[in-house]
């Protein structure tokens, strides 16, 4: 009787174990993708929390994106995207956020909980969906793989990073991980 209870338990515990452990991470053409939204993502709210709050107003010109508008830009399609192949935006989810959220630290949230979407899309994407076609509306309706729309997902990020490096750069802002390439040379000794 004991052994039983024993084997049970443990077969208990292992189950809870295994039900809780996360997903195996993509390998292949999903896991270069994923390990590239996160690369580019990390860049993204690297720079929006180095840039000062009173410049996420700032735009090079009337009628363009301002800091603010481009970040959550990119906030909206990291949903946007991944909805066009059946992964779910949230309900609650302002589409006129671009215009309408300005707060930097609600920014920088929006792109944190974006950029986490977009890798939830790339995981949750079955290899075997990636040919799927899939009409985008905001596209003419065109028909796309489901691996093109993850890759457009990922190229729309670079875009905007290098958007957003413009813009910081204008700004008197050098980007946290190029800090080390515009520091002075070392005094020589001696």
């Amino acid at each position: 009787m004991k052994k039983g209870v024993l084997v049970v338990l443990v077969l208990f515990v292992c189950g809870l174990a295994l039900a809780q452990a996360p997903p195996p991470a993509p390998t292949g053409w999903r896991g270069d993708c994923l390990s590239d939204i996160e690369f580019v993502g990390k860049r993204i709210v690297d720079l929006a929390e180095k840039m000062p709050a009173d410049k996420f107003s700032w735009r090079p010109a009337p009628g363009v994106r301002s800091v603010g508008e481009v970040y959550m830009h990119i906030a909206l399609a990291n949903y946007g995207l991944p909805s066009v192949i059946g992964y779910k935006a949230p309900e609650d989810l302002d589409r006129n956020a671009e215009k309408t959220v300005t707060d930097k630290a609600k920014v920088i949230e929006a792109l944190k909980k974006s950029i986490e979407n977009a890798k939830a899309a790339v995981r949750s994407t079955p290899d075997a969906d990636l040919d799927k076609m899939v009409k985008v509306p905001f596209l003419g309706n065109r028909e796309l793989s489901e691996r093109r729309i993850l890759m457009i997902l990922e190229t729309h990020l670079h875009e905007h990073l290098g958007q957003s490096i413009a813009y910081a750069r204008s700004n008197g802002v050098t980007p946290p991980w190029s800090e080390a390439d515009q520091a002075p040379p070392p005094a020589k000794k001696g």
